[in-house]
């Protein structure tokens, strides 16, 4: 019989934690979309699933285009390789858009007037950060607060208009989405609905039809209409009146996963909503509002919130642990610290709290 750590185990293989990839590019497109929100943090996110894990890497597909990030799915920051954005955009926008108009809710005019102004901005000069498009906007007379513009910006990504550019020393830039991603042919509803559905499932799995209805902001309906169009490429089982479908295994899942120190954006935990507890089967994690820290995971399970703070010499990581920590798990931790300090180039600390 299946458990939920043995769902959370298996999901340590088909996420590329126990299973990595060649590269960045590879990873995202595997994963086919990685939340994106603190661009520090999610460099680890997908360089800790790749085989060889190097700052440069996720940094070079951004240039050149081969990964985007950019506002897909849920209304928050995603990489999605440029191969995929279009239609991406083209099946959750519909569903992302009111959610910015809520907030946003400009008149008609002032919308047709900003979207102009910034348009000819980042044709003029491709590559704008958020404060030089602001400052472009101040020029033309159309001041607009900073908290308004990350909305409008994320409007203009979900619209097609605006792409990321180029970073520049490290900070997210902007350009014209006809700039830096290719025109592709429109997808089907029906057809983008099952790719999506075996992306997730096959990236994500074993996970339920809520799970994935939640990770792309799609009805429920819609989340069970993709999967019924690749059913017969999937498998499922029944877990505590749950069904959890997956792509099929392509050889034994390990006996024991790694620990792995992650932000708590990771896929492992955002990528999930209907099953998400089952990182944590034994049930000892307060189920409180989640604060914007880190985990640590062992063997698949979440055993301590984690904080990082980084200097030009260190990495420390500072845990607070949800149950006691056995000395076959604190090694595990420390090689899992190791990783993360090396791709970061310091050297790591480890720090235990009481709480």
């Amino acid at each position: 019989m299946t458990t939920l750590h043995d769902i959370a185990r298996w999901r340590l293989r088909t996420q590329l934690l126990e299973m990595p990839v060649a590269d960045a590019e590879t990873a995202v497109r595997t994963m086919l979309a990685v939340q994106a929100e603190n661009p520090a943090q999610s460099a680890w996110a997908v360089a800790t699933r790749t085989l060889a894990p190097h700052a440069s890497d996720l940094a070079e597909a951004l240039t050149d285009g081969k990964v985007v990030r950019t506002h897909v799915l849920r209304p928050t920051w995603h990489y999605v390789h440029v191969d995929d954005i279009r239609w991406l955009i083209a099946l959750t926008a519909p569903r992302v858009l009111p959610v910015f108009d809520r907030q946003l809710q400009p008149s008609a005019d002032r919308m047709t007037a900003l979207t102009d102004a910034i348009e000819h901005a980042v044709a003029d000069s491709p590559g704008l950060t958020r404060a030089e498009i602001g400052a472009a906007l101040a020029e033309s007379g159309l001041d607009v607060p900073s908290s308004q513009l990350t909305l409008l910006l994320g409007r203009l990504e979900l619209s097609c208009l605006l792409s990321s550019g180029e970073p520049r020393d490290g900070r997210h830039t902007f350009a014209l989405m006809a700039d830096r991603v290719p025109p592709a042919p429109a997808m089907d509803r029906d057809a983008a609905l099952a790719h999506l559905a075996l992306g997730y499932l096959s990236s994500h799995g074993p996970a339920t039809d809520r799970d994935l209805a939640y990770w792309a902001t799609l009805t429920l309906t819609d989340a069970r209409r993709g999967i019924a169009a690749v059913s017969e490429r999937l498998e499922a089982f029944e877990h505590d009146g749950l069904m959890y479908w997956h792509a099929p295994p392509t050889g034994p899942i390990a006996d024991r996963g790694r620990a792995h120190l992650l932000q708590v954006l990771d896929e492992m935990y955002r990528g999930y909503q209907d099953s998400r507890w089952a990182l944590d089967a034994e049930g000892v994690v307060p189920r409180t509002r989640e604060a914007s820290i880190g985990m640590v995971l062992c063997d698949g399970q979440l055993v301590a919130g984690m904080r990082r703070s980084v200097s030009a010499t260190k990495a420390v990581f500072t845990l607070s642990p949800y149950r006691g920590i056995g000395s076959r798990e604190r090694d595990e931790i420390e090689d899992a610290a190791a990783r993360c300090a090396a791709f970061l180039g310091v050297e790591p600390v480890l720090e235990f709290t009481s709480g």
